[in-house]
């Protein structure tokens, strides 16, 4: 019975006790501590001193119960015996430990102390008018700091309620802080109820921007204080404690313009504590211009104050879009565990989105949003909602639906990746009116080849490309070539001399120089690995070691093109998706490709077997420098596309720029960030082929009768280079006559329209 009652009880206290924080001149030693129970951190206050410093400690733990207030140290436990008293907290760092350790910027340091004061004063103010206490031990050693960089008033061991008398303080280094006036009674009859409290505030100011004070004469010296705060400091350390302002009348000056509490951190924080108070459109142009204002904020207070507040606006308050920019800006902050804790969840909900702003913006961050999704996740609950953008009215969306596919193709499964993504490629591809979808969606196959499975890849790649070549809009064909270029790793021979070759040389005749500098320089290529066989037949198998390949290996010679291609320079939606004869003149309002074209690029297989077979022939000079040239060559060193810019209205095309800003992301067009105003309807869209290039059935009508087909499998049934044999047919020969004499008889009329046209021609007018 007896061990009951003289059981320690700190052995039973439910938190763990950590190390020790550094805490100057308080009764308390501090220590950083854990619940038991499930793992929170808590700060944890142990005062194990004499009786005179245990007697304080236990009026300080039970003033704290009684207090609640958001500036104030929040209460969360205690436990006290004859010898020790243990007090837990919040989780908090000391503010002259936190502003010796924290690592900010000049412009963030001012800004989160003008913060950190503002509170403290508050906290003054609610305990002097309204709870009718005083401090009597305001100083740097009294303020605590929040991870989420709040600043706390504690310290609360002399608070009372007697504004005649001051407390005697056990520790002597504490003396310093006391006002003048507890030296001379006489000044007593005119002190007020906040008189001590603000001198200690006074104090406090200069310890933050000064270090620890020593004595009180150093006080006099403002050199390192803030111009827009000298004024009232010098009121606050007044000597007349009569004279010094209520702590209410010192948040009232400071925050008026120019004034210390007055920047971006503070309206932004203040803001955020009244939300629920805002109406809907105060809170839409908040968050509209919260992005900003975050380069002004600093980072720990970004994370832990504002995204939390962001992430509960988007899913209680029904903002909209606006929230996503700041949301995916303060997430670029946080490591990998806690953005997938945070931020994805709400992300991958937001996928479901009806709202098209939203959408769109999701699929502009999807390149920096897949890194921190599992493939469960991908293929679950975002590729589903993602997939029905590819059917979507907007082109807009359409087009941002494919570009996605590069970064989500890794963690995509056999089914979505080879079956679903495939069709609804050959769909656009084959069907969309807009030319500039149709060249994006090849340069995204092309992309994303490595990822398929080699029987799927082998099966659709030469039909996917070789219809390319064939479509009326010119980026569109030369992404063709170049697509079948970056990928010529994954064809057998076979296929190139009976498919590819030939299908690349109707290309040669091209109305467009920039195709036919593009496909001379690729049949080059071609053919100079075929003469290679040729030549040493034993390279052949190297040559088409990655046809049936997993993966590809050539990421180096694929990257030279397509992050060009994609992922900064993505295809431009064309308002004139129609096939138009180039002019050398941007008068004339006509597409002007250059003739600087990108060769196919080598594969790594031939790079080794010219390095490291021994048996290997090693090209001449002359084919050794096209070879380079084709291997280093860049999309960016494909010149002239268009430049969808209006010039006027009616739309107009303009001088071409370069292919390579040919795959330049739609928004370029509107000359912002491409994707127009929050506000913007985005059902109008659908209709508006002025802004997003309009492009008539009729021109963008294929000449091959594949325009039909559903697929690249029923194309390819039809294409010329598969009805064409090695040894020659002669009734496949005429059949392909035939078509190509109605190829050149169509193209013939077109020009023929075009030519009988006036003045530059026009593309469709946005409607209003």
């Amino acid at each position: 019975m007896w061990s009951l009652f003289s059981r320690d009880p700190t052995s039973s206290f439910g938190y763990e006790i950590g190390e020790t924080v550094e805490h100057a001149r308080a009764v308390w030693r501090m220590h950083r501590g854990k619940k038991k129970q499930n793992g929170d951190d808590v700060s944890v206050f142990i005062c194990e001193g004499t009786s005179a410093q245990l007697d304080i400690a236990k009026a300080a733990v039970k003033r704290l119960k009684t207090l609640r207030h958001p500036c104030i140290l929040t209460y969360v436990d205690s436990l006290e015996n004859d010898k020790l008293v243990y007090l837990v907290t919040e989780p908090v760092t000391p503010l002259l430990t936190w502003l010796k350790d924290s690592a900010l910027s000049p412009s963030h340091r001012t800004s989160a102390v003008s913060w950190g004061l503002l509170q403290v004063t508050k906290g003054l103010s609610f305990l002097n008018n309204d709870g009718k206490l005083i401090h009597y031990n305001v100083c740097g050693s009294s303020v605590f700091v929040t991870p989420g960089g709040e600043w706390k008033l504690g310290g609360v061991e002399y608070a009372s309620s007697d504004s005649s008398m001051f407390p005697v303080k056990v520790l002597p280094e504490l003396e310093i802080y006391n006002p003048p006036e507890k030296m001379n009674p006489s000044k007593m009859r005119t002190t007020t109820m906040w008189a001590a409290d603000m001198w200690g505030l006074g104090c406090l100011i200069w310890e933050v921007f000064n270090g620890l004070l020593d004595e009180s004469f150093s006080l006099k010296n403002t050199q390192k204080l803030p111009k827009s705060l000298i004024e009232t400091y010098t009121k606050l350390v007044g000597a007349n404690p009569g004279t010094r302002p209520n702590p209410k009348d010192v948040v009232e000056d400071l925050r008026k313009p120019g004034q210390f509490f007055r920047n971006d951190l503070i309206e932004t924080l203040l803001f955020l504590e009244e939300i629920h108070l805002k109406d809907a459109n105060e809170k839409h142009k908040f968050f509209a211009n919260l992005t900003p204002k975050l380069e002004n904020i600093p980072n720990y207070i970004a994370t832990n104050k504002i995204l939390p507040i962001v992430i509960s606006a988007h899913e209680f308050s029904n903002v909209g879009s606006v929230v996503l920019s700041p949301l995916f800006k303060i997430g670029k902050l946080l490591d990998e565990a806690e953005y997938q804790r945070q931020i994805l969840p709400t992300v991958v909900k937001l996928f479901s989105s009806s709202d098209r702003a939203t959408r769109l913006k999701l699929l502009q961050q999807m390149e920096s949003l897949v890194e921190y999704m599992d493939p469960k996740t991908v293929n679950d609950q975002v590729f589903p909602q993602l997939a029905t953008g590819f059917s979507d009215s907007n082109p807009t969306i359409r087009e941002q639906t494919v570009k996605s596919i590069m970064f989500l193709a890794p963690k995509l499964n056999y089914n979505n990746l080879n079956i679903e993504v495939l069709k609804h490629f050959a769909r656009l591809q084959l069907k969309d009116e807009q030319g500039g979808i149709r060249t994006n969606t090849t340069v995204c196959l092309g992309k994303v080849a490595q990822n398929l499975h080699p029987d799927i890849r082998q099966k659709c790649l030469t039909s996917a490309f070789t219809r390319a070549m064939r479509d009326p809009f010119p980026p569109a064909r030369i992404a063709g070539i170049m697509a079948i270029a970056a990928t010529q790793q994954y064809y057998p021979l076979q296929e190139v001399v009976s498919k590819i070759l030939p299908s690349l040389c109707h290309l040669t005749l091209d109305p467009e120089k920039s195709v036919r500098d593009a496909v001379f320089r690729v049949l080059k290529g071609f053919l100079s690995k075929v003469e290679k066989v040729s030549e040493d037949p034993s390279l052949k198998e190297v040559m088409e070691a990655e046809v049936k390949s997993a993966s590809s290996s050539s990421q180096t010679t694929w990257t030279g093109w397509a992050v060009g291609a994609i992922t900064s320079k993505f295809y431009k939606t064309s308002s004139g998706a129609q096939p138009q004869k180039q002019a050398s003149t941007s008068s004339s309002g006509t597409v002007t490709p250059s003739t600087k074209t990108s060769s196919v690029a080598s594969t790594p297989s031939q790079g080794r077997a010219s390095s490291n077979t021994p048996n290997s022939a090693a090209p001449n000079e002359d084919d050794k420098s096209d070879y380079e040239d084709w291997e280093n060559s860049e999309w960016q060193s494909m010149d002239d596309g268009i430049n969808t810019k209006p010039r006027q209205s009616p739309v107009t095309v303009q001088k071409s720029t370069t292919v390579s800003e040919a795959l330049a992301d739609v928004g370029d067009m509107d000359g912002g960030d491409g994707w127009g105003d929050d506000n913007e309807e985005w059902g109008s869209l659908e209709d508006t082929q002025g802004k997003f290039g309009g492009v008539s059935q009729r021109s963008t009508t294929m000449s091959s009768p594949s325009t039909t087909s559903s697929g690249w499998d029923d194309w390819e049934a039809k294409s010329p280079a598969e009805s064409s044999t090695i040894g020659g047919n002669s009734k496949a020969d005429e059949q392909r006559r035939q078509r190509e004499e109605k190829r050149l008889q169509r193209q013939k009329e077109i020009e023929a329209k075009r030519a009988a046209r006036a003045g530059p021609m026009k593309l469709g007018a946005k409607k209003i």
